[in-house]
């Protein structure tokens, strides 16, 4: 896939390159080598073509983060994969604005994703980003999707930026570096983590989007941690900070029938009991946001093991913050045995899943040399300290 430059995403913003994108569209689906044929047969050029076709490809995959928005924003791949999905800046966007902000600074705003959702709830938005091509794509997007009266981009570092002329600040900075992928110790994010963590000393209402595997022990005095997954995948951690802060901890979880909120303390400890009938694995954002407990008192649990995130009860209750799973067999954890008794039934296929187990998923799977017609489901844990296999279905 072309990378995008900024004299291309230039040519794109022309007349030739609006009519590039409309025939990429309407052939962004066919093979790649047909696609690139169909459109220089309208007497576009092969590098304005080739830049067209990059875009409807990333379009198209930008839809199920963005919506409609995704048909007429700008993107490069790397910006595509670290921006906000479209629900979960929404949501930000709300709840900034129930805290009557209306001025805002976006640190980092990558392709703009926060700052749009920002400016729809009247709040405006200087945003910047210290790398020249993203600052110019999200001025793009900006102009794209009708919003230059309430958002300004510049190409800036964070560092310069006046923040105190601003009612709130959001600050989403750098994870990656060039040649080096994810960096994961907050010291050589972008801007650096000093900066970022006095933010809130500076300006209180103050959001830190940060990646999921955050340790808690970086948040603010008095912040609250957040952490959301969509659709049971872990996105983000944000940190609320001064007077936006409204609980210690807090989960989100975002699906197709809405979202559901979990909050606590962070630090409760859950019952420990007996494996039940039924075993619940929590949404990821309830156990980075440490409310397994909270969870747990919400379905009338307990866990098998102290350090372990599953629960446990002996009837089976509904809830949105976990997938629940009917336990048949609790062995303790023997190679041997475990074959013989998927062997005895029929089990060729098997769903595995581990917490607080060492063993390899897909060398286990070899190593039981499965054979049969049914599946199964198999967690592998531990309980009261030692390791046990537990077989289960779907419930």
């Amino acid at each position: 896939m072309p990378v995008v430059t900024p004299e291309l995403l230039s040519a794109l913003r022309t007349p030739e390159g609006v009519e590039a994108l409309a025939v990429a569209a309407e052939v962004a689906d066919i093979e790649p080598l047909a696609a690139a044929s169909a459109v220089r047969a309208r007497g576009i050029g092969a590098e304005l073509a080739a830049a067209a076709l990059t875009q409807a490809s990333l379009r198209g995959r930008a839809a199920m983060k963005f919506g409609p928005d995704a048909a007429r924003m700008f993107f490069t791949r790397p910006g595509l994969e670290q921006a906000t999905r479209g629900g979960v800046a929404a949501r930000r966007a709300e709840r900034l604005a129930a805290a009557d902000v209306r001025s805002l600074t976006d640190l980092g705003c990558g392709l703009g994703t926060d700052a749009f959702a920002v400016a729809r709830r009247g709040i405006r938005v200087y945003a910047v980003d210290a790398d020249p091509l993203t600052a110019a794509v999200a001025a793009a997007n900006v102009e794209a999707l009708g919003l230059t009266d309430m958002i300004t981009v510049e190409c800036a570092d964070a560092t310069t930026v006046e923040v105190e002329a601003y009612d709130a600040v959001f600050a989403d900075p750098a994870r990656r570096q060039a040649g080096r992928g994810r960096v994961f110790d907050p010291k050589s994010y972008s801007p650096p983590w000093d900066f970022v963590a006095a933010l809130p000393q500076r300006v209180p209402r103050t959001v830190l989007k940060l990646a999921p595997g955050i340790d808690h022990g970086l948040l603010p005095p008095g912040a609250e941690g957040e952490w959301v997954s969509v659709g049971g995948d872990l996105v983000e951690a944000a940190f609320w900070c001064g007077p936006l802060a409204r609980d210690p901890r807090r989960a989100s979880l975002l699906g197709a029938s809405g979202v559901a909120e979990l909050t606590g303390s962070g630090v409760e400890a859950a019952p420990v009991g007996p494996v039940g009938a039924y075993l619940y694995d929590p949404d990821p954002a309830v156990v980075r946001s440490h409310l397994v407990a909270e969870f747990a008192e919400t379905v009338g649990g307990r866990l098998g093991d102290p350090d372990i995130a599953y629960v446990y009860t002996d009837d089976p209750v509904d809830t949105p913050f976990a997938r629940r799973l009917g336990v048949t067999d609790v062995l303790p954890f023997s190679l041997k045995k475990l074959r013989a008794l998927l062997r005895e039934r029929g089990v060729g296929r098997l769903e595995i899943r581990k917490r607080g187990s060492a063993l390899v998923p897909d060398q286990l799977r070899k190593d039981l040399r499965l054979s049969g017609p049914n599946g199964a489901g198999l967690v592998l844990t531990r309980v009261a300290g030692a390791p046990v296999a537990l077989i289960t279905t779907e419930s």
